[in-house]
C-alpha cells in the first residue's frame, strides 16, 4: 500500500518526463483509492523536477535495504 508522502520508486521510464525505472519520489497525492499517484521527483539539491501522474502499476514502495543511486536527468 502507498500513501501519501511515502517514497516510491519508478518500475518503468517516463519518457516524456526524462525518467527512469529506479528512479525515487514521493507520492504526493493519491487517485482512486491507489489506482493512480501524483509523485514528485526531486533533485538531491532540493529543485523540484518533475510531478507526474503515475498508474500504480508503474511504481513501487522502496523496500528496506535499499540505497539510493545519483545520475544526471537529462535536459537539466
Amino acid at each position: 500500500m502507498i500513501d501519501e508522502h511515502d517514497r516510491v520508486v519508478l518500475t518503468g521510464d517516463i519518457a516524456h518526463a526524462s525518467l527512469k525505472a529506479g528512479d525515487i519520489g514521493t507520492a504526493v497525492h493519491v487517485y482512486s483509492q491507489g489506482k493512480a499517484f501524483e509523485v514528485e521527483f526531486v533533485a538531491l539539491d532540493g529543485e523540484t523536477l518533475a510531478v507526474v501522474t503515475v498508474e500504480a502499476s508503474q511504481l513501487r514502495p522502496v523496500g528496506k535495504g535499499e540505497i539510493a543511486n545519483a545520475r544526471r536527468l537529462a535536459g537539466v
